[in-house]
């Protein structure tokens, strides 16, 4: 049979079954943008033809990583706002309120150019104005679940004394929820599918009861998830108890809002009750180890969560936040974190995060028919990863195969060599071919030292402790 394109004599990682699915000196056949078929090298070459053909010797072939929760639209900020307390009031909002959604949209390219480099191909978006950043994905060629973060929340919100209860303006709220469904109108399987959109509840304690309840009519309506932060730090819970005498958990449960439609993000501050609970009503969570590490000092019950039965994924977050986008980082955090978190180095195993980052997370997001396993059928979103480079030294396949350990604990990212996403080749041999990567740094630089400077005067009046670590010499 004649396709149009194998990968041959690779390592593969299918990630199909309940492991890695490995395959030594296997290939993978497409023909457009679908998967005609995964086995070994031999039967690939006598069962199908092709004029295109790429030879993965030494190299390991395996899905795209899905980066389940990302705020692209905000990495503009990269590392204004760590090593410190108050990470939203006093780090990001003196320069959120400055942000323009032109600038946004140019530091969001530079954030999908990071994670595409690192071998994400799936990127679960989740930001304002991402009717705006929706364009970014259908210029470089990356696959998007897109979902518009809903407010009702003020932009003068950094304002408030921290603990103070946050006012919601419907106003706010109703565009916003609007600019969501129009996004859902416009982009929903746009791009020959390799966009798609869901609902973005920004939080429960960042909006009323009357607008969760028009998200929930709306997933319903056109069955499809709700993308929403719960129980992600201490101030959420006390925005909830001040305002509605309960827990978070308790809130949404009592409103209805635990089910399969839910994606949980975080859970940081989720008891394992609590967390138990979640984990039962078929809502998934998303785990962003190195974000939630760097901003609150905490491991969020995870473990809890697969351990009491639920699907459960990783997310990279923002890059104020985290620092980086790479899920080769968030892969290792995951696992390290737990473990120690746990005092037992048995927890939490390279499998478990490798998994995580593939196909349990088109599980938790939705698109588990399309991708996150190399199987016949499937969207074509595979990375090819070169194991000759040292930080994959030995290479060993018998009796002990070490290739998952060394991706999981020691890989870093520049090893991705090539990323192929809708059965289009994105980047080869490093190089992005669908975008000039230099001009989209430039551009995002310029942005983010104007934004600088149009916020001096807000980031000397937050007195946060990054700035006082830059007046004592540092930084």
């Amino acid at each position: 049979m004649k396709v149009d394109l194998i990968i041959e004599n690779a390592h593969i990682l299918t990630m199909e079954g309940k492991g890695v699915g490995f395959i030594p000196n296997g290939s993978v056949a497409v023909k457009g943008n679908i998967i005609e078929a995964v086995g070994s090298a031999q039967d690939i070459s006598r069962d199908y033809q092709s004029d295109n053909t790429i030879d993965a010797a030494n190299k390991l072939v395996m899905p795209g990583f899905i980066d389940a929760h990302i705020h692209t639209g905000i990495a503009i900020f990269r590392g204004v706002a760590q090593d410190m307390s108050n990470w939203m009031q006093k780090g990001l909002w003196p320069f959120m309120k400055h942000l323009t959604p032109e600038e946004s949209v140019k530091g969001s390219m530079v954030n999908i150019i990071e994670g595409l480099k690192a071998g994400t191909t799936t990127f679960c978006d989740y930001d304002g104005r991402m009717d705006l950043i929706a364009e970014n994905y259908k210029r470089i060629g990356a696959r998007a679940r897109l979902a518009e973060l809903v407010n009702e929340i003020p932009d003068n919100i950094g304002d408030l004394p921290v603990g103070e209860l946050y006012p919601f303006d419907p106003s706010i709220g109703q565009t916003k929820f609007q600019r969501n469904l129009d996004l859902y109108e416009t982009y929903h399987n746009s791009e020959n599918g390799r966009l798609s959109v869901i609902l973005g509840p920004h939080g429960p304690d960042m909006m009323s009861l009357e607008l969760l309840k028009e998200f929930q009519h709306y997933g319903e309506k056109l069955d499809t998830k709700l993308h929403m932060h719960v129980a992600q730090g201490d101030r959420e819970i006390d925005q909830i108890v001040k305002r509605y005498g309960k827990r978070s958990i308790d809130f949404l449960e009592e409103n209805g809002f635990l089910n399969e439609r839910l994606i949980a993000v975080h859970l940081t501050e989720a008891t394992n009750e609590e967390t138990e609970r979640v984990a039962k009503s078929g809502a998934g969570m998303i785990y962003c180890a190195g974000s939630i590490g760097i901003i609150d000092g905490m491991v969020p019950p995870v473990h809890h969560f697969l351990q009491s039965g639920g699907t459960a994924c990783l997310g990279s977050d923002q890059a104020p936040g985290n620092n980086c986008n790479n899920m080769f980082n968030e892969m290792k955090f995951a696992a390290i974190l737990n473990k120690v978190k746990m005092s037992d180095p048995r927890v939490f195993n390279a499998t478990t995060s490798l998994r995580m980052a593939t196909i349990e997370a088109a599980k938790v997001m939705g698109i588990d028919g399309e991708v996150g396993s190399l199987a016949k059928g499937k969207k074509a979103d595979m990375i090819i990863i070169n194991l000759q480079d040292p930080t994959f030294f030995p290479v060993l396949t018998s009796p002990i195969r070490n290739i998952v350990p060394n991706l999981v604990y020691s890989a870093r990212g520049h090893e991705v060599e090539t990323s192929i996403i809708d059965g289009v080749v994105v980047m080869e041999n490093r190089n992005i071919q669908t975008i000039d990567e230099a001009a989209a740094l430039a551009e995002a630089q310029k942005a983010a030292e104007s934004i600088a400077m149009r916020s001096e005067q807000d980031i000397l009046n937050a007195e946060s402790d990054i700035l006082n670590m830059v007046r004592e010499g540092l930084l």
